[in-house]
């Protein structure tokens, strides 16, 4: 199984192809766009419900964030209910705690139904405070948790080697593998009659009064109502100024003595924390992650996971660290997912996106929402999460923040771009954006010299990308689309490659 990404993550020892003939001049009802939990989960719900359904995936199934992700299965989330309750009123901060309850469930429901072999566990999750900010901060989380009902015990011991100030345990929380989950996702939709094409990238829409019509690299796809299950949809539009890209680092480590810890633990750190174990070839592996931070805003991502080895190597009896690999999740202005009919569009379009760390939860609760309103014009949840709100006490700080940031990105990177006299000045294994010859340039030099030479603007909204070291690709700081050494779209919003240059070596 393939990912964004040049580190290999814990769950890639899973590889299965789900491609399938298509005609693609038949008609369906819903077209999903997105391979990860959150459109696998829709499209085999409505399936079953009685939708012609067909699923596009630009790689393959897991490629995106569910083939990165940590898997924590939590009823609590990065927006804590005390933050809901201020910017969204009790009852609303209510109704989320339903979401992580429901959504736990329905994926229980899925793994006993369809037979799914997904090494889930119930776990108890530990949150605990390291200094007297952090445990301000987690009185306040108990106390808003308690406002809602959900339930926080506090205790002196955790099943963690850090020492703590404060702590409480969270029961009822859980784990899984999320490949093994969605490739039986996936078997369940192909059984049920739906269509899965992979290797099928989704370059734009056209909707017309009563349908949608998709093009896409492999034809033209016709269907009554589209959802993009895909973080952002392709185009500019008002999600990308409205939600940022952040990239979380995750290592599995052995540790020495075999004393593993069985639960889900995070701290209240900024960025925070987090552990859980993983049994991977009959050898169980402790799933540390953390130094989250914006999408090509880290001028050296190799040094987020030294950053993060040193820190569990403080505490943890580590032996080696197995697997490292980072990924890509979406911050909503907010704090609330945006999950429904994408704004701007005439209803036939619908979107999925700003789950923060959360995403297991948001994609699978997005199954329920986005069936609800196709087939039946509602859903309980709809206003809590509707793409097109406006919160602006809740959000208007952050929304300032990222459309600054934005801002900024689009000018310092055309005026601060590095300047050096030739192309030669890069060492082996170097990558840079440099000035040539009056145009910007993003190049990367192999380790036997052949150098790699782009256009260094991202096509989506004219950013100019920035080097990930750790990753080996080309990242855009303004809505996080990420290319390849050769230019190859990795992520959206982009929709097309980076602009390849044939260098000297090539001609």
């Amino acid at each position: 199984m393939n990912r964004d990404g040049a580190r290999k993550s814990i769950w890639q020892e899973e590889i299965k192809r789900f491609s399938s003939d298509a005609d693609f001049s038949q008609w369906f009802d819903v077209a999903i766009v997105g391979g990860g939990i959150t459109g696998i989960s829709t499209a085999v719900r409505l399936q079953l419900s009685g939708k012609k359904c067909i699923l596009l995936e630009a790689a393959n199934i897991g490629f995106g964030t569910t083939g990165g992700t940590t898997a924590h299965l939590n009823n609590f989330f990065d927006t804590t209910y005390a933050r809901a309750i201020k910017d969204f009123g009790l009852q609303n901060a209510k109704l989320l705690k339903y979401v992580g309850i429901e959504a736990k469930n329905m994926i229980k429901n899925n793994i006993r139904e369809f037979n799914i072999d997904c090494d889930f566990e119930n776990k108890t999750a530990y949150l605990f405070a390291l200094d007297e900010k952090q445990e301000k901060q987690l009185d306040d989380i108990v106390e808003g948790a308690s406002q809602v009902g959900h339930q926080m015990i506090f205790t002196n011991d955790i099943p963690f080697p850090i020492p703590f100030k404060k702590a409480v345990a969270i029961p009822d929380q859980g784990q899984f593998h999320p490949i093994k989950y969605i490739q039986g996702l996936a078997e369940a939709f192909i059984n049920g009659g739906g269509v899965i094409v992979e290797d099928c990238l989704c370059e734009s829409h056209d909707e017309q009064a009563d349908s949608v019509i998709l093009n896409t690299s492999k034809g033209i796809v016709k269907a009554g109502k589209v959802i993009y299950a895909t973080h952002t949809p392709p185009g500019v539009n008002v999600l990308n100024f409205t939600v940022a890209p952040y990239r979380s680092y995750a290592i599995a480590f052995s540790l020495n003595g075999n004393n593993y810890p069985e639960d889900l633990g995070y701290d209240l750190t900024d960025p925070y924390h987090y552990y859980r174990i993983q049994n991977i070839n009959g050898e169980d592996l402790l799933i540390a992650g953390g130094e989250d931070h914006k999408t090509g805003h880290a001028d050296d991502t190799g040094e987020c996971f030294s950053k993060l080895e040193n820190y569990v190597r403080k505490y943890f009896d580590v032996d080696l660290a197995v697997y490292s690999w980072s990924s890509q999740y979406y911050e909503p202005v907010d704090g609330m997912p945006y999950i429904g009919k994408l704004p701007g569009s005439n209803g036939h379009i619908y979107v999925s996106t700003g789950f923060r760390g959360n995403g297991m939860i948001f994609g699978t609760i997005t199954s329920q929402i986005l069936s609800d309103l196709i087939i039946n014009g509602a859903n309980k949840y709809e206003n809590l999460f509707n793409p097109a709100r406006i919160k602006p006490i809740a959000g208007f700080s952050n929304f300032i923040k990222e459309g600054i940031s934005v801002a900024m990105d689009f000018i310092k990177d055309k005026v601060f771009v590095e300047k050096i006299d030739s192309l030669t000045e890069l060492k082996d294994g170097e990558a840079k954006v440099i000035q040539y010859e009056g145009e910007s340039y993003a190049v990367y030099k192999e380790t036997n010299g052949k150098l790699h030479i782009l256009e260094s603007t991202c096509p989506h909204a004219k950013c100019e990308v920035r080097w990930n070291s750790a990753e080996i690709s080309w990242d855009c700081p303004c809505h996080g689309s990420r290319f390849s050494v050769n230019g190859k779209m990795l992520t959206a919003p982009a929709v097309s490659n980076l602009q390849r240059i044939t260098s000297k070596e090539e001609i």
